[in-house]
């Protein structure tokens, strides 16, 4: 399905970076109206994913390169940015969202949102060898923020049955099944890092990134 872009979002300047700066990602937040609550939300993913990406390069566990950290920050920033415009219609928001960033220049980072919900392409192996794609730490860090606090998978599986199972056992299963694949991606991830998943939120308060002063 194509998605037209809103004139304000600049589709028809020239792109001259393959990744958004933070402002540009600030700008497409406000040309696709997203709610601030989904802002909010957005902003503590890419603490919780750049603070990831900060850990494995402090920890010097895995020889594999990192991500690199803009692409980090703006898939993050990014991955909900279809969220306003698909809560009261069939659409998901994923897909939607990486069909507006690909169409607004950025297909790594539509990348990104695409994965952000489910991990299609889950490679445990991969990950045993300490490799990790900026897509993975967008998806771990989304699955950790509720709102705008930093929460166990636990917690936050407990919120997502709440607010989508829709008391539909297939729905839910689906759900618990997801978790249960990121609670094994946790469990690897962070034989890599020097702190334990408990300390997320402690690590991240540290922030990551700034955003403009004008924001």
């Amino acid at each position: 399905m194509t998605r037209s872009i809103p004139e304000s979002a600049g589709y028809d300047q020239p792109m001259t970076t393959r990744v958004p700066t933070i402002t540009q990602c600030l700008a497409y937040m406000d040309a696709f109206a997203m709610l601030d609550n989904i802002r909010l939300h957005s902003f503590m993913v890419a603490h919780a994913a750049t603070a990831l990406l900060a850990g494995l390069a402090r920890a010097e566990k895995t020889k594999a390169p990192l991500p690199a950290s803009d692409l980090v920050v703006a898939g993050a920033l990014l991955h909900d940015i279809a969220k306003t415009q698909c809560l009261h219609g069939a659409c998901k928001h994923a897909l939607v969202g990486q069909e507006i960033c690909r169409d607004l220049g950025f297909p790594e980072i539509g990348e990104i949102v695409r994965e952000h919900v489910i991990l299609s392409d889950y490679a445990p192996e991969r990950y045993r060898q300490g490799i990790f794609n900026a897509k993975e730490l967008v998806y771990y860090a989304d699955k950790r923020v509720r709102h705008d606090m930093i929460v166990s998978l636990d917690s936050r599986l407990e919120y997502i049955l709440g607010r989508y199972g829709n008391n539909d056992p297939m729905i839910e299963s689906f759900i618990i099944t997801n978790f249960k694949i990121c609670q094994e991606f946790e469990h690897l991830l962070f034989s890599f890092l020097d702190f334990p998943p408990s300390n997320l939120a402690q690590i991240t308060t540290a922030r990551s990134f700034s955003l403009p002063l004008s924001e």
